[in-house]
C-alpha cells in the first residue's frame, strides 16, 4: 500500500493553532498504535464520509423527536474518528500516500461538511440558509488553501484557533441541551432563531473575515512578486 518514493506536490505545513490539537495528536496517535492491522487508512475515510451522512440524518430526524440528537452526537464521534485517524494511521505505520491521501483527503472533507451543514439546515434548531451559508463559508476557505497551493507552493491549514474538532464539540454541547429539554430558540423581529441559529452566524462570519484577510495578504504578496503593467505602456 505504501509509496515511499511519492511525493506530495506540495509540502503541507500543518499548523497546530487550533486549541486541542497537541492532545488531539498525542490522542490519535495512540489510539492508531492499537487498532488492529487489518484496518487501513481508507476504512477510516469511508468511516468518517458514512458518518458524516448518519449525522445530516440524524439531524434531520430530530423534526421528528430530539432523541435523534443523541443519536447526531454520537455520529459527530465516529465522524471524528474517522476523519482525524486515517492520516495518522497512514503515518503511525509509515504507509503515507501523499498525493492519494491530499486529493481523497480534502474530497471527502468538503463532502462530510456540506453534508453535516445542511442536516443542521434541516433540523428545527436552524435556518437553512445559515447551514448553507456555513458549507459555502468553508468551502471557500478550502478552495483559497488549494489556490495557495498552487500560487505558493505551500499548503497551510491554519486559519485560527478554533477548528472542526473544536466545532464538533460545539455542536455536541448544544445538542444536549437540546435534548435535555433547554429553551435555545428566541425571536428577532418577525424571525425566529436559536443558539445554532446565532452560533452558525458567528462561525460562517468570522470565517468570512479570515477568508477576506488572508485573500488580500496573498494578493498583495503575489503583485509585489508578479507587477503589473504600467497603463501608460
Amino acid at each position: 500500500m505504501g509509496h515511499a518514493e511519492e511525493k506530495p506536490a506540495v509540502e503541507a505545513t500543518r499548523e497546530a493553532s487550533f486549541l486541542l490539537a497537541e492532545p488531539e495528536k498525542r490522542l490519535l496517535r495512540w489510539i492508531a498504535a492499537r487498532l488492529p492491522r487489518w484496518v487501513l487508512p481508507d476504512d477510516m475515510t469511508a468511516l468518517g464520509v458514512l458518518a458524516a451522512f448518519g449525522v445530516c440524518a440524524a439531524y434531520q430526524l430530530s423534526n421528528d423527536s430530539t432523541d435523534w440528537l443523541w443519536v447526531a452526537s454520537g455520529l459527530l464521534v465516529v465522524q471524528w474518528i474517522g476523519d482525524s485517524l486515517d492520516g495518522t494511521l497512514a503515518r503511525v505505520r509509515g504507509i503515507e500516500r501523499p498525493r492519494y491521501g491530499y486529493y481523497l483527503d480534502h474530497l471527502v472533507d468538503a463532502i462530510a461538511t456540506a453534508a453535516i451543514g445542511i442536516g443542521l439546515g434541516l433540523s428545527p434548531f436552524m435556518l437553512l440558509s445559515v447551514g448553507t451559508l456555513i458549507v459555502v463559508a468553508y468551502l471557500g476557505l478550502s478552495i483559497n488553501v488549494y489556490l495557495e497551493s498552487q500560487a505558493f507552493g505551500r499548503f497551510s491549514i491554519g486559519y485560527g484557533r478554533i477548528g472542526p474538532t473544536e466545532i464538533r464539540i460545539v455542536l455536541i454541547a448544544l445538542n444536549t441541551l437540546l435534548a435535555l429539554g433547554a429553551g435555545l430558540d428566541f425571536g428577532v423581529g418577525s424571525l425566529d432563531l436559536t443558539v445554532f441559529d446565532v452560533i452558525g452566524l458567528g462561525i460562517a462570519g468570522a470565517m468570512i473575515a479570515m477568508l477576506t484577510g488572508r485573500a488580500a495578504k496573498n494578493l498583495r504578496e503575489l503583485a509585489r512578486a508578479e507587477p503589473a503593467a504600467s497603463r501608460r505602456g
